[in-house]
């Protein structure tokens, strides 16, 4: 028996045939169940490109399609007191912030972050809801606080993605105690002049909904979101009656005046660009990466040929 023939060979060649599959590659929509590539998703903003249904995108997905050139420059936010009440259920608090820290690679439920759109500076924050619900905690309140300050400290406006559960319940009362806090810090842009947009996008509940997500100069939603303060189920089981066809739904909440505009994913950086240049006062924007064209300038000569030209 020749065991370099037999053994060793087939065992080299094994090993370098062998091809790492990447996992999730295909995506199932929510909505219409259609596998959608990831890549394909990746490119269309997390929009099914079957039925439109939007699904989840994370904060810095979201900053890297909407920012120019998906460069973005991140706020430091203040680190709150960890655990100050020794919260503990199933997990202890920290055991479950570490498993959302894992999961998402992110250190909290908000990003913060400066950049450019259509050339456009502006301030952002965007909530993950990915991050245990994207719940409003000490640190959510902090971050729209550094938020707020770094827009009124750059003269920029500021634009919040909201999409949250409610306020975190392993944080109490000190969760509760950031809706008057982020109404101050909203305050703040309004006495320096600075618009304050909002992207609701889903779902958007509880006491987010009650505080900093409905207070902005202009209300948007993504298609379809969720935004309410209690749920259909428990207002139905409150009432005892029956709810009308997509109640809090965004599309219902722009018909009855609690909206301004419903927008879809792909086309919300341009409609951004445009409202925040209107109401900064500044110039349209300007089609494409170039700056608008200057006046031609008719009073150069025009070239001149030889003489011996026909």
């Amino acid at each position: 028996m020749n065991w370099i023939t037999n053994y060793v060979r087939p065992r080299i060649n094994s090993i370098f045939s062998r091809r790492e599959i990447p996992e999730n590659l295909w995506v199932k929509c929510d909505d219409c169940g259609t596998m959608l590539f990831h890549r394909e998703m990746s490119d269309n903003l997390n929009v099914c490109s079957n039925c439109g249904h939007h699904m989840n995108i994370t904060p810095r997905d979201r900053f890297i399609g909407m920012f120019d050139g998906g460069i973005f420059t991140e706020v430091e936010v203040p680190e709150p007191v960890t655990d100050p009440l020794q919260f503990r259920d199933q997990k202890k608090y920290p055991d479950r912030m570490r498993a959302a820290q894992k999961i998402t690679g992110e250190k909290e439920a908000m990003l913060v972050a400066t950049g450019e759109i259509g050339r456009t500076p502006i301030v952002a924050a965007a909530q993950d809801f990915s991050f245990m619900a994207g719940s409003m905690g000490m640190y959510v309140g902090n971050a729209i606080i550094a938020a707020a300050e770094k827009a009124v400290e750059l003269r920029r406006p500021l634009v919040l993605f909201s999409a949250a559960g409610g306020a975190r319940m392993q944080e109490g009362i000190l969760s509760l105690m950031q809706m008057p806090r982020t109404t101050v810090a909203v305050q703040m842009l309004k006495e320096a002049n600075l618009p304050y947009i909002v992207v609701l996008t889903h779902p958007t509940t509880g006491g987010v909904t009650a505080s900093y997500a409905m207070l902005g100069d202009v209300q948007i939603a993504e298609p379809g979101a969720l935004i309410c303060f209690a749920g259909p189920r428990v207002i139905e089981q409150t009432i005892r009656e029956k709810l009308p066809e997509g109640f809090q739904r965004a599309e219902y909440l722009l018909e009855h005046g609690m909206l301004d505009r419903v927008t879809d994913r792909r086309k919300l950086r341009d409609e951004l660009v445009q409202i925040i240049r209107m109401l900064m006062h500044m110039p349209p924007p300007v089609a494409g990466d170039l700056p608008a064209p200057g006046p031609v300038d008719t009073s150069a000569a025009a070239p001149t040929t030889p003489d011996n030209a026909p």
